[in-house]
C-alpha cells in the first residue's frame, strides 16, 4: 500500500485559554494520496485553514497523528520539522507574505539560499519565468500587482520542487479575472511537478477543479465528493 502524502488522524486542537478557548479541530481525519488534488471547503470558522496549518506542521495539534510522506510529526523537534517542511512542502497563502524590501528574484531565491543551494538565483529565475514573470525579476512587491505578487508567491512555494503543495485561499485577495488566471497557473504548475495539492478555498467552483472535495464543519470532515 502506498503511503499517503498527508495523513491527519483524529486531530484535535484548542486555541486560546480559559473561557475564551475554542476547539477548532475536533477529530479531523483526512488522507491525501500522492499526486492527488484535494479541495477543502467549509464556512468561515469551520477549521479548514487550521487543518491545513496542522497538516504542514505550522501548528501543533493537541491530540491525533499527523504524517507528511509517512513521517510522524510528533517525533520531530522544531528544527527537524522545519527541514522536512522545507524539503517536502510548498505553501501558498492568501496574503502573499512576500518580503517587502526584497525583489521578486530575491524572494524566490531565499528558501533555496537558506537550504544551501549553490544555484539558488538561477533556479529562482527559471521558476519566475515559468510563472510568466521573467521581465519582473528586479521589481519589489510594491511595484507588482496583486496577481503578480501571488505569482511570485507561487514561484517561491514551488522553486524547491516540493512533493506537496498546500494553498490557503490562493485567490482570495484577487479580483475574479485575476484569480482565475492565478488558479490556472497554480494547477498547471502542480501538474508539471506531479505534486500533491491540498487547497483550502471558499469557492466551490475552484474546489471542483480538484480530484476530490472534502467538506469541513465544526472542526471535522463531514462529507466528501468523490472524483
Amino acid at each position: 500500500m502506498t503511503t499517503p502524502a498527508l495523513r491527519l488522524d483524529d486531530v484535535h486542537l484548542r486555541l486560546g485559554r480559559g473561557p475564551a478557548a475554542v476547539d477548532v479541530l475536533r477529530g479531523f481525519t483526512l488522507e491525501v494520496g500522492r499526486g492527488e488534488r484535494v479541495g477543502v471547503v467549509g464556512a468561515s470558522g469551520s477549521g479548514k485553514s487550521t487543518a491545513l496549518m496542522v497538516a504542514c506542521g505550522l501548528e501543533r495539534a493537541d491530540h491525533g497523528r499527523i504524517e507528511i510522506m509517512g513521517v510522524d510529526l510528533a517525533g520531530l523537534g522544531v528544527d527537524a520539522l522545519a527541514i522536512l517542511r522545507g524539503r517536502a512542502i510548498g505553501i501558498v497563502f492568501q496574503a502573499f507574505h512576500l518580503v517587502s524590501d526584497m525583489t521578486a528574484l530575491e524572494n524566490v531565491a531565499t528558501p533555496l539560499e537558506l537550504a544551501g543551494a549553490p544555484d539558488a538565483f538561477a533556479r529562482a529565475r527559471a521558476e519566475l519565468a515559468a510563472v510568466g514573470l521573467a521581465g519582473r525579476l528586479d521589481h519589489y512587491p510594491s511595484q507588482l500587482s496583486g496577481g503578480e505578487q501571488q505569482r511570485v508567491a507561487i514561484a517561491r512555494a514551488l522553486v524547491h520542487r516540493p512533493a506537496i503543495v498546500v494553498a490557503d485561499e490562493p485567490t482570495g485577495n484577487l479580483d475574479e479575472a485575476t484569480g482565475a488566471d492565478v488558479a490556472d497557473l497554480l494547477f498547471a504548475r502542480v501538474r508539471d511537478l506531479d505534486a500533491t495539492l491540498m487547497l483550502v478555498t471558499h469557492d466551490p467552483a475552484l474546489a471542483a477543479r480538484c480530484d476530490r472535495v472534502v467538506h469541513v464543519r465544526a472542526g471535522r470532515v463531514v462529507e466528501e465528493d468523490p472524483a
